[in-house]
């Protein structure tokens, strides 16, 4: 993979990397660490593990992880130096659903996104913690889509119905029993 992309000069972004078995990351560490003696180089060809190839200088390795969760390793130091660290912050989950019912054909989207988050918040808070339940970006892009597929079906609907009816078709057959009036009260 990684002779293909440095012949491109392509980028890849290699998602969940810490989810890696620690001796493929020491492969993976030394393959990197041999790009990037190549590229500090400014190299046009170089020796990959027995072949030499081209190396366009564009070429560059993103990672993302997820630290702390159960299954993650830690990267060896070896190539925890090869990467800049960038933190990321809690999503907007408003504003996201704000903009995506905007593109979705939603006039009422400012209201409507503020109501569709703090019905997820209250759910989360309220329903019992149930591991197939999700509330997070996944859930909420999902049941924006579902809703403007909803809106451009039924033209004649209020906007409001359409995105409660998307939240209750996204949601209710995922809940247990003992969940369904709860939700349907914060409804």
């Amino acid at each position: 993979m990684f002779s293909g992309l440095c012949q491109q000069g392509a980028w890849t972004c290699l998602d969940e990397f810490n989810r890696i078995d620690v001796e493929v990351l020491s492969v993976i560490a030394q393959q990197l660490l041999t790009i990037r003696t190549g590229l500090q180089a400014h190299m046009e060809t170089f020796n990959f593990f027995g072949y030499d190839i081209v190396l366009k200088q564009d070429f560059g390795c993103h990672v993302t992880m997820n630290p702390g969760y159960a299954g993650r390793t830690e990267l060896p130091d070896n190539l925890k130096v090869m990467f800049r660290p960038v933190a990321m912050m809690i999503p907007d989950y408003r504003l996201i659903a704000e903009i995506m019912l905007f593109a979705e054909g939603f006039g009422e989207a400012k209201i409507l996104s503020q109501k569709m988050v703090q019905l997820y918040k209250l759910s989360s808070e309220q329903l019992s913690q149930q591991d197939h339940y999700d509330f997070g970006m996944r859930a909420v892009k999902s049941v924006l889509v579902m809703a403007g597929t909803l809106k451009r079906a039924n033209v004649g609907m209020a906007e409001d119905a359409v995105l409660i009816r998307a939240m209750r078709d996204a949601n209710v057959p995922k809940f247990l029993k003992d969940d369904l009036p709860l939700f349907a009260a914060i409804i």
